[in-house]
């Protein structure tokens, strides 16, 4: 074929796309084919007595106050009903423009991961505060009929104010929690505040408090730990930082409004699934998963986002027994309750456009992207009309989003242009803040493995620094770091940061000692030692799902650079670069040192001040970081958590090595993994989002280039993502027929597919074919060194019917007998035309045991 084959597309693409795409480390995951609760199981949990008394009373430090509910009553007295929905409804700022806002007056909106005003990554403060003066000022528009209200703005500043270029980022919540320090969060707090309130923003999405059970889930470094006592007291920490105290400065001019989330259960799914479904007793959700809210609310949050998991089969966003019975009436919350991106729309018998049950269950504010809020707007305020949301919830909603409003002082405060701090760039990624960033990089590493008390090392000799996370910024950042994902990011996106690299060459360099970079670890001259710094590459919420803990599985790059190391008798120190406790007894065996970084943020140089003694050859600084996860010594020891009745992990809770301990680690850890093949997981290539370290391209006679973007398009095909089950999990792809054109999903490297192969899988992927006019569609698999076949899957697609999302499956054998050798499979799907067609893909996989059941079987 003339287009993405073998040659164009590692010729064309990959050999000169490589060096601007992040190598990819990370073995992946499997996509959510977990085993799943049956209804059974679920209904009789359900059926469990549900007792109200047992939840805590929670007594906030905010009191109510009789002017602040005269003063609601009067606001409300003189709102509209369209005004009042009005309120209720976030939209996003890629989907409404500051007409929409003077047309409607929303209550609040939102910027998602990866949204930046005028759609710029590289938007300055000037452009975000600018952003916040337009809005407001349509928001409060005497054209609007009646009372105009402030609106919010809401973001995710969940690490610092993460998605604007130079602001100070710290670690991620994993990282703190070993830090155990929650006075340094609250400072850490209120740094984010000040740099949040330069931009003009009233609003931020955090804290997360979930208690994560299952290390699998792809949202584990959002946990603070594994145990609710750290979550607990870092909750009330953290909004006092944001909020600041209420006999103090409470949401004072420096101060902005925080979000405990996401109520509840979301760290407790089923084998660690993003959005999926709890079982616990309501015990266990009272004693681990709301201790969050006991040292949240009780600093005085005012709001709370609701969760998209479900609980016994009820999703959050629609649980009346949650929201209003637990939440507002047992734990006396007064705040308002915000939505998650589109959560409700997955509340049965709900759409993205259309739920009542949400609002009825207690949700207050719905958080609407996409176009959806328009017609969600009108749907709702039908709904009250027809009385199917009776008015009085469409009131006490209302006036919890004025309560809040009151509180933080919207209704006299300047305009966002004009706010105390707003404009002072300086205070965006300030000395005085980054030095709290790498006091908190110092005090979270958790330092594993000493051997001969390696660490901390002399600084005046030769230093070799290798791996692909030593000089990567965005790499020690993880998720939510600009982008959404994290991905995508290079250094100079990080203006004022530092990379691990950096601190270790301003170290070394200011002893007198020599140090050189090295990725791949190849040197001229032989070094004293050797730093690597290694690990997973960065993801987002359920784009960072794993079916197991074993890091790099099936390809072992990184071990192998230790272990050549190593055989050259170069003592070996490993800093390891992740998002949550990982299975490395390899990587452990084959280094001197090891150190947990986890995702320290922008601030590398933190990392560079603990390996190293400094010039005088003194101790700068220990070690303190302790584990708040239990570390696994297998890799399907997926959720050991402290307390647990059969409690064996590898590094117990609370392990942590200061470096004048004199304690060697073995290093013949058990490095076999058992895997039964009938057991095998399916290999997820496309969930919700390409799944690392694969890599996604469109195509035409006229070149190739990454999908990157949301929205992209060539000559022949134009793409975008689209919602089939959860935000923007699937993407469109409509080829226009003028010539050929196709999108391939590949990697850097082969990867070893026989044991699918063995098991009888197939290649497997959701359809949904909205237009079809052509009479060849190509489905190709290529392998290493020269091998590429290719399967007419016309026939088949034409007898699929329109409009509707079906599943579509080819047995890998139909590729075997073509001549694919699964020990080395470089490019596992190619899909391509020459005709017109539109279709919708979703959950690309390869699949063991399916060949029978396969559209196309080859057996």
């Amino acid at each position: 074929m003339g287009v993405l084959t073998m040659s164009s597309m590692n010729n064309k693409f990959v050999k000169h796309t490589l060096a601007l795409l992040a190598t990819s480390t990370l073995i992946t995951a499997c996509v959510e084919n977990h085993t799943a609760p049956t209804q059974a199981t679920v209904d009789t949990n359900a059926a469990t007595d549900r007792q109200l008394t047992r939840w805590p009373v929670i007594v906030s430090d905010v009191k109510a106050d009789t002017e602040v509910e005269q003063r609601i009553k009067s606001l409300l007295a003189d709102m509209t009903l369209e005004q009042k929905i009005a309120q209720m409804i976030q939209p996003e700022i890629r989907d409404i423009t500051v007409e929409d806002m003077r047309k409607y007056g929303f209550g609040s909106y939102l910027n998602g991961g990866g949204a930046f005003p005028n759609n710029d990554k590289h938007a300055t403060p000037q452009d975000w505060i600018a952003l916040a003066e337009s809005m407001y000022q349509a928001s409060v528009d005497d054209s609007l009929d009646g009372s105009a209200i402030p609106t919010m703005w809401g973001t995710d500043a969940v690490h610092g104010h993460n998605n604007v270029i130079g602001a100070t980022l710290f670690p991620h919540n994993i990282g703190l929690g070993a830090a155990n320090n929650p006075e340094l969060i609250e400072q850490i707090a209120a740094i984010t505040a000040t740099e949040v309130m330069v931009t003009g923003i009233d609003w931020v999405f955090a804290p997360t408090v979930a208690v994560v059970r299952d290390d699998r889930w792809g949202r584990t470094y959002e946990g603070y730990s594994e145990d609710p006592e750290i979550v607990r007291e870092y909750s009330r920490a953290i909004v006092s930082g944001l909020q600041g105290r209420v006999d103090e400065d409470f949401l004072g001019n420096e101060r902005v409004v925080a979000t405990v989330k996401h109520f509840l259960g979301d760290g407790g799914t089923v084998n660690g699934v993003d959005q999926g479904e709890n079982l616990a007793t309501e015990q266990q959700m009272i004693d681990i998963h709301a201790q969050g809210y006991v040292g949240g609310l009780s600093a005085g949050a005012q709001t709370v986002m609701a969760s998209f998991n479900s609980w016994h089969g009820i999703k959050n966003h629609g649980n009346p027994y949650l929201l209003t019975d637990v939440l507002k009436t047992r734990m006396g919350f007064d705040g308002f309750v915000v939505g998650d991106w589109n959560g409700h729309g997955q509340v049965k018998g709900c759409s993205n456009e259309s739920c009542p049950e949400s609002i009825n269950a207690g949700l207050d504010v719905f958080m609407v992207p996409t176009g959806a809020w328009k017609p969600l707007y009108y749907n709702t305020l039908a709904q009250v009309k027809a009385g199917e949301i009776p008015m009085s919830r469409v009131d006490d909603a209302v006036s919890r989003i004025l309560r809040v409003k009151i509180r933080a002082g919207l209704f006299e405060k300047p305009s966002p242009a004009k706010r105390q701090l707003s404009g002072k760039t300086e205070l965006i990624g300030a000395k005085e803040h980054r030095d709290v960033a790498r006091q908190a990089v110092r005090e979270s590493l958790v330092l594993l493995k000493n051997n001969q008390q390696l660490l901390p090392l002399s600084a005046n000799q030769h230093v070799l620094i290798a791996g692909d996370g030593a000089d990567n910024i965005g790499k020690q950042s993880g998720g939510w770091s600009i982008t959404w994902q994290g991905t995508n990011n290079q250094n100079s996106d990080f203006p004022g940061g530092t990379s691990i690299y950096d601190g270790v060459k301003q170290q070394v360099e200011m002893a007198g000692g020599k140090v050189t970079l090295s990725e791949s670890g190849k040197f001229d001259t032989r070094p004293d030692v050797a730093i690597v710094v290694f690990g997973e590459e960065p993801y987002a919420e359920g784009h960072g799902d794993r079916d197991d803990l074993e890091y790099q599985r099936g390809d072992k790059q990184d071990l192998a650079l230790l272990k050549r190391l190593k055989a050259q008798g170069i003592p070996v120190v490993s800093v390891f670069i992740s998002g949550r406790p990982m299975w490395v007894n390899a990587e452990l065996n084959a280094s001197d040192a090891f150190v947990a970084a986890w995702l320290p943020g922008s601030e590398g140089n933190g990392v560079a001040e603990l390996l190293f003694r400094d010039k005088h050859g003194k101790v700068q600084h220990d070690f303190t970081g302790r584990l708040s996860f239990s570390w696994p010594k297998s890799a399907d020891q997926t959720n050991v958590n402290r307390f647990d009745e059969q409690y064996s992990p590898l590094f117990a809770y609370g392990y942590g090595l200061s470096v004048s301990d004199n304690i060697n680690i073995a290093s013949d850890l058990s490095e076999v993994v058992e895997r039964d093949i009938k057991a095998l997981q399916p290999l997820a290539l496309f969930d919700r989002g390409i799944v690392t370290p694969w890599k996604i391209a469109i195509g035409s006679e006229k070149g190739v280039a990454p999908l990157t973007e949301t929205i992209a398009e060539n000559d022949v095909i134009y793409t975008r993502t689209i919602d089939k089950a959860v935000q923007e999990d699937a993407r469109l792809f409509t080829f226009n027929g003028s010539a050929e054109g196709g999108f391939a999903i590949f990697g850097n490297f082969p990867r070893d597919l026989r044991a699918y192969s063995e098991a009888k899988g197939v290649l497997s992927f959701d359809i949904d074919k909205r237009a079809f006019n052509t009479d060849n569609v190509m489905l190709t698999m290529d392998c290493e060194p020269e091998c590429t076949t290719a399967i007419d899957i016309a026939a088949q697609l034409a007898a699929l019917p329109e409009g509707q999302w079906q599943h579509f499956a080819v047995d890998l054998k139909c590729f075997a007998d073509k001549g694919v050798d699964f020990s080395r499979v470089s490019k596992p799907m190619q899909l391509s035309s020459k005709g017109q067609l539109s279709i919708g893909i979703a959950n690309i996989a390869i699949v063991p045991n399916g060949a029978e059941q396969a559209n196309m079987s080859c057996q």
